[in-house]
């Protein structure tokens, strides 16, 4: 009888649990979504006018992101109580990006760059107090260096030392070198694949990607994303570069792809570490791992497809 009484009491009553939004969240995420295109009003004409210029330009630039990215994965793995010689994994990054400025010596920089960092890093664990998790850390060493700094590197290569042109006073005359249009591609094809990712996933997404790394990603925002990012190849490869629309089509594949794992592989490590986001230095995205997550896999493709295809 008492359990009918209570039940009769909360029938007239509104159920907060169920089909309800808290006003709160809702909010929270409004804002949220206001900060990340601010922040991509700001970012993106940066990230272009250093395009533009290339040469030490683009390496300053450069620099200043993988020193970020490298700090910021160091104090994720400080959760987790891993602590990787950072110094080597800065150097040998920095190295990675000189030897893509001085192409005439890049091998014998890489292999100094290499062979110093495995001989110093290995001798400077004996001597630690507590010995457990050394082999850890000295793979993390490396790791850092050749996730962040190696593919850092190769976007030096693909823009390299040629000059934009901009002459309004003979004509409006406007050149953009063959890197630059390269970079293009990665940038805009990064660019489209995760917006149009992102909206497609919210409307239309039903199946999980990857349930127990990224609950939030769907097939179904994939493929809105392979589509928009199919459509920003043929912009900046088939007319600029000569590339065959079919061969562009595939990049643009090859292009989400990289993206996709790429996201997936700095959620894998965000949740090895339990970290929410890699930083704080970008309002509404995080760190600057949490945005040039997928870039670091796509320069990789970029410049292998640059390399076999285009020349």
């Amino acid at each position: 009888m008492t359990e009918e009484v209570t039940c009769l009491q909360g029938a007239g009553k509104p159920n907060r649990d169920v089909g309800s939004i808290d006003p709160h969240k809702k909010e929270s995420r409004v804002s949220s979504l206001t900060q990340r295109w601010l922040t991509a009003l700001i970012a993106i004409p940066v990230v272009l006018i250093f395009v533009w210029f290339g040469g030490w330009w683009a390496f300053v630039a450069t620099t200043s992101v993988v020193v970020v990215g490298c700090l910021e994965f160091y104090m994720m793995l400080l959760h987790v109580k891993q602590r990787p010689l950072i110094w080597i994994s800065l150097g040998l990054s920095l190295l990675f990006l000189v030897s893509a400025m001085l192409p005439e010596q890049r091998l014998l920089i890489l292999e100094i760059g290499v062979g110093a960092s495995i001989l110093l890093s290995f001798p400077c664990f004996f001597w630690r107090k507590e010995l457990e998790g050394a082999l850890i850390d000295w793979a993390l060493t490396l790791v850092i260096a050749f996730y962040i700094g190696w593919p850092m590197s190769l976007l030096l290569l693909l823009r390299q030392f040629e000059p934009a042109v901009f002459h309004p006073a003979s004509g409006a005359l406007l050149y953009l070198p063959r890197g630059m249009w390269w970079l293009m591609t990665v940038f805009l094809g990064v660019w489209s694949f995760d917006g149009a990712a992102f909206f497609s996933g919210r409307r239309f997404g039903r199946h999980k990607l990857a349930p127990l790394i990224s609950p939030a990603k769907t097939r179904e925002g994939v493929v809105g994303g392979l589509l928009a990012c199919i459509i920003a190849c043929l912009v900046t490869t088939v007319i600029p570069l000569g590339v065959p629309w079919y061969l562009s089509v595939l990049l643009a594949v090859l292009i989400g792809v990289a993206a996709t794992l790429g996201d997936l592989s700095e959620s894998l490590i965000k949740r090895q570490t339990n970290a929410k986001d890699s930083g704080q230095i970008m309002p509404g995205h995080g760190g600057m791992l949490d945005r040039m997550d997928s870039v670091l896999f796509v320069l990789i493709v970029v410049y292998i497809f640059a390399e076999l295809v285009a020349k």
